[in-house]
């Protein structure tokens, strides 16, 4: 573990403030690989009152993962001389009520892993003590725990880790790189839903075999509903166990 990462209990306290007082403000916003997640992206487009097509091509650049073969999407930074977040601003975040959840949990940082057979989710937890952050040197005291719903982290969490069965089922039915056009269904099943919810409108619905009929009806107005319908359709589409044979 690099020595800035001390682990961390769900008990145990930290000391840290962020806040225009702090003399390091903002600057932890620039040159940054900043990853979006699906349940990121749901969260800003809504906030911005875009559709998903257009925050994508206004705000973020994708590339394909290495290490899953999946499509990642990152915030495209300004083109300028500090390569600012497209959000950020003298006063602080545009957007800080749907900043991304990798911006609410620092200074901490959030592993997990899953039993392949009992499902269960394990969180790990690390505080990230960079030489550059000052908030720190004055910041009151929280838990884990207090930091993690005072962030309103939760239901960034909850969603986050149903990545986790998403990813291990195309590692084990589907591992390698996708085809160009697998590759184009799985980006816009979890990252372009309007695009998605068009595309369902017509021809292109999913079977009802693949998809419950109940909540495929409130995917057509609840973005988060339809996001994990996607993905499901993609694990049973793309991902889909090999059939055994007689």
């Amino acid at each position: 573990m690099p020595d800035f990462l001390s682990p961390l209990d769900r008990q145990q306290t930290f000391c840290f403030a962020c806040s225009p007082r702090v003399p390091c403000f903002n600057a932890c916003c620039r040159d940054l690989n900043q990853a979006l997640t699906p349940y990121d992206v749901v969260c800003l487009k809504q906030h911005l009152n875009l559709p998903s097509t257009d925050f994508l091509k206004r705000f973020t650049e994708s590339h394909t993962g290495p290490g899953t073969g999946l499509p990642v999407v990152g915030l495209r930074f300004r083109d300028d001389d500090d390569l600012a977040c497209p959000f950020v601003t003298a006063g602080g975040c545009s957007v800080y009520p749907a900043r991304p959840g990798s911006c609410r949990t620092y200074p901490l940082a959030r592993g997990v892993s899953r039993n392949r057979h009992s499902k269960k989710v394990t969180e790990h937890w690390a505080l990230i003590r960079e030489p550059h952050c000052l908030g720190f040197a004055n910041g009151r005291e929280h838990s884990v725990d207090q930091w993690v719903h005072a962030q309103q982290l939760d239901a960034y969490n909850r969603a986050n880790d149903r990545m986790l069965t998403f990813i291990g089922r195309k590692n084990r039915f589907r591992p390698g790189p996708l085809t160009p056009a697998e590759s184009e269904r799985v980006f816009t099943a979890l990252y372009d839903i309007d695009k998605l919810r068009r595309q369902w409108s017509t021809d292109s619905c999913p079977t009802l075999g693949t998809v419950d009929r109940q909540r495929f009806t409130q995917a057509g107005q609840d973005d988060l509903v339809l996001l994990m319908v996607a993905m499901e359709w993609v694990e049973k589409t793309i991902f889909a166990a090999p059939a055994p044979i007689e």
